[in-house]
């Protein structure tokens, strides 16, 4: 087996400002990994809270696990593996990706065909992140236009406070009003229990079109979803209260549904596992992103049949996109036909 890896920063078009702080772009990397003569690749995008906050960690956490790895391991008990070795889960994910690109291109099966699941029929939402009234009316028409997307995924939770984010939420419908377009609230944890639930209330009153809140408290505050959940006039998602299936049961009666990444879960493989546990449990899915090219965000939508609310947008804000993949057709990021999940270098 042969593994290659290369690096790239992966710049955005437009900054994304959440909650945390300001993304003007991503360090990257991809892994590749050859067995006869076929070449599965995958991506990773670190993260501090994913376990490894740069790619040098990452690359030293995967090249040590590798090197000890025994051959012939299906994809599960690699999974296995690094889960026991401690392997951060964003490496973990790009490892995981790469194995089953190359289990697609060895079958001559796109992803998921392989795996058995049905095209998505769910529109992605494209973000605006926390921005100026100003910027809010300049970049939105231009998101917009050509009605490409039917769904907005809006970020709130402004370092101002929630009078912040009425004002920018209000620009976001004047500004939305000439468009057919599903509203989405992110708060990226955000609010405290009381802005969440004076929020949520007022986002109702102003747009009863929207579809969720997610992650509406900061991770750690959990303690304080069943405030509000009792009456809530939102669904509430959670995202990185939720990270891999084991957690799911914690808060299966405090919320309505859960956001699975590749990156925070370590891959297809522990994403399947998300989205069967939260079935389980009565709760709806999503599949989110982070700073990820189309190749990533093509693994992601392999999977994307199975959920209920997708968030694969990141590969649209890039400056450039070093792959293409998975194509937005009538608003759903769609994978293509190429056998494994699709993506080539540009």
């Amino acid at each position: 087996m042969k593994i290659e890896f290369r690096t790239m920063f992966l710049k955005k078009r437009f900054p994304l400002k959440i909650s945390r702080g300001i993304i003007r772009g991503t360090e990257n990397l991809f892994i590749g990994i050859t067995k006869e003569n076929i070449t599965g690749w995958g991506e990773l995008s670190p993260g501090m809270s994913e376990g490894a906050a740069t790619v040098e960690s990452a690359r030293d956490h995967l090249e040590s696990f590798l090197g000890k790895l025994q051959n012939n391991l299906s994809i599960h008990e690699v999974t296995e593996n690094a889960r026991e070795h401690q392997i951060p889960l964003c490496a973990l994910a790009g490892l995981d990706i790469a194995l089953w690109d190359w289990l697609g291109k060895k079958a001559n099966l796109p992803l998921y065909r392989l795996l058995g699941i049905g095209l998505p029929t769910a529109p992605t939402s494209v973000t605006i992140g926390i921005n100026p009234l100003h910027v809010i009316k300049e970049r939105i028409p231009e998101i917009l236009q050509g009605n490409r997307f039917k769904a907005l995924k809006i970020k709130l939770g402004s370092p101002e406070g929630i009078e912040a984010d009425q004002a920018m939420f209000c620009q976001v419908l004047v500004s939305t009003k000439p468009y057919d377009v599903k509203l989405r609230v992110d708060a990226n944890g955000g609010w405290n229990t009381d802005d969440a639930i004076r929020m949520m209330k007022w986002i109702v009153k102003q747009a009863p079109q929207t579809e969720y809140v997610e992650q509406p408290l900061q991770e750690g505050q959990e303690s304080e979803l069943p405030k509000l959940f009792k009456g809530r006039p939102l669904p509430i998602f959670v995202d990185e209260s939720c990270r891999v299936s084991s957690d799911i049961p914690k808060w299966s009666t405090v919320v309505d549904g859960v956001n699975l990444k590749l990156m925070k879960c370590g891959g297809i493989t522990e994403g399947l596992r998300i989205i069967a546990t939260a079935r389980a449990f009565g709760l709806k899915t999503m599949i989110g992103c982070m700073g990820e090219s189309s190749m990533s965000i093509s693994a992601g939508a392999a999977i994307s049949g199975l959920v209920d609310y997708i968030d694969l947008d990141s590969h649209l804000n890039l400056d450039p996109d070093p792959c293409f993949g998975a194509t937005l057709v009538d608003g759903i990021t769609t994978p293509n036909q190429n056998p494994g999940h699709g993506t080539d270098w540009i």
